[in-house]
């Protein structure tokens, strides 16, 4: 066909058998859409005597589009990189006990915001606080959607119109964009720099309590490193200085953890407890990094500022939702039954031993070998990722292989179902087995073979 007037009309279409199946999977809004869609296209590209689809051609066209419209956009994918923390694939997965009561809160009603004891409207608030102030040591906890609605809150409930003191080696930028002095001055809060941008002294934080703050804050550098020739003050003689004069002193941890890196060969990250236990009044952290949670801000610390926050109007514009909320319940319950290192993916990559990496390693060679792929098994690093522990790296093995073009093999292990994210490495493809759950082994080595024919 080869003129406009001999397109079938969108009713014409409808009338198909095979439009009708549409209707049936897609809904008719979506199908009519669709056709229309697609028959304007074919309008506005046509060309004086080009040839154009019949209709099954056409309703053929118009299932594609179909598939494509409905598809979500948000899949799993397999992170084959060693990055562990990995903030563009989604940070930390959670346990699959914390995914099942997701579920189970998520599929039904639930006492979200009402006192079962009472039979009275509740708070969502009060949810998870019991664990966190048994497994920090603080006296009371407030959870909210994630760590810079928690600054948020800590600033506009506490500091609103004036100053905070912050040492410029601490002006940070976390992924985005976000700056800690951009977020001040959203909060209402008033910016007051001491010191340098690599040294600042106590007599700096000292000099500050002149203009009468609202409260000190220290932002950890979760990110970054300063080295040379710097100097920081103890968080312990910030605290005892910001008490003598009545100050609060908030700690954003940024990642913060409850277990101790060093334990597993990197270096010491800073723990919620330790902050509270050296006089952080209230302290900030995320629940999706090294906690191993979901997306959460959590502040923790001393009642009376805790129950001031939570009267802020801001609080219910940036509350955790009963999925958050179920979620870090679950992942918070890992700790207190000791037992985040097998149950927490997240500590159980990092606490991984490095013989079951290289074993891992060697098998999937193995299989990849007996089916004519060549391979190789190389030593590497795996990183925490996610804002924490910058620069630190463990020890790990790779398997290798070495594509005729690393780009377009990347590019196909995106596009597998599901997608896979490795890394080149010296003109090869690296896989890390430290951050590939077992269940995804074979899906893989799959995935190698066919896209190595």
């Amino acid at each position: 066909m080869s003129d406009l007037r001999s397109l079938p009309s969108v009713d014409k279409l409808l009338q198909t058998e095979t439009a009708q199946d549409f209707i049936g999977w897609y809904g008719r809004s979506l199908t009519v859409h669709a056709i229309r869609f697609y028959l304007e296209q074919l309008r506005q590209n046509y060309q004086p005597n080009q040839l154009l689809p019949d209709t099954q051609e056409i309703l053929f066209k118009v299932h594609e589009l179909l598939d494509e419209w409905v598809e979500p956009s948000l899949l799993p994918v397999i992170n084959a990189t060693g990055v562990v923390l990995h903030t563009n694939l989604g940070r930390a997965p959670i346990s699959k006990t914390a995914m099942q009561y997701t579920q189970e809160i998520a599929c039904h009603y639930s006492n979200l915001e009402f006192d079962l004891g009472r039979g009275k409207r509740g708070s969502r608030l009060f949810h998870a606080e019991n664990l966190l102030t048994q497994l920090t040591g603080a006296e009371a906890a407030l959870v909210v959607n994630n760590n810079a609605a928690a600054v948020m809150l800590v600033l506009a409930g506490l500091a609103s119109h004036r100053y905070v003191v912050i040492a410029r080696t601490q002006l940070v930028e976390i992924g985005g964009g976000f700056r800690v002095p951009d977020v001040m001055k959203q909060s209402g809060a008033k910016l007051l720099e001491i010191g340098t941008t690599n040294r600042v002294h106590l007599s700096d934080y000292e000099e500050a309590l002149q203009q009468n703050p609202a409260l000190f804050l220290i932002a950890h550098r979760s990110n970054f490193q300063i080295v040379g020739f710097t100097s920081e003050p103890e968080r312990k003689e910030i605290a005892a200085l910001a008490h003598n004069y009545g100050v609060p002193l908030v700690d954003d941890l940024g990642s913060g953890t409850l277990l101790d890196s060093a334990r597993y060969g990197l270096a010491h990250e800073p723990m919620v407890q330790e902050s509270l236990r050296d006089g952080a009044d209230l302290v900030c952290f995320s629940g999706d990094k090294l906690l191993g949670g979901p997306q959460a801000g959590i502040i923790v610390g001393k009642k009376e500022l805790v129950e001031k926050l939570r009267r802020h109007p801001l609080a219910r514009a940036i509350r955790a939702d009963k999925m958050a909320l179920a979620a870090l319940t679950a992942t918070l319950l890992h700790y207190v039954k000791e037992e985040a290192e097998k149950a927490i993916p997240v500590w159980r990559m990092i606490s991984l031993p490095l013989e079951t990496i290289h074993q891992k390693a060697v098998d999937w060679q193995k299989a990849l070998q007996e089916t004519g792929i060549a391979c190789d098994v190389i030593e590497g690093e795996s990183t925490i990722g996610g804002g924490s522990l910058p620069g630190e790296t463990m020890p790990t093995y790779l398997l290798a292989i070495k594509p005729k073009s690393t780009t377009r093999f990347l590019k196909a292990l995106r596009e597998y179902n599901p997608p896979i994210v490795a890394r080149a490495q010296n003109d090869q493809i690296v896989f890390d087995p430290r951050t590939i759950f077992p269940e995804e082994e074979e899906i893989l080595l799959n995935a190698i073979r066919k896209l190595s024919k």
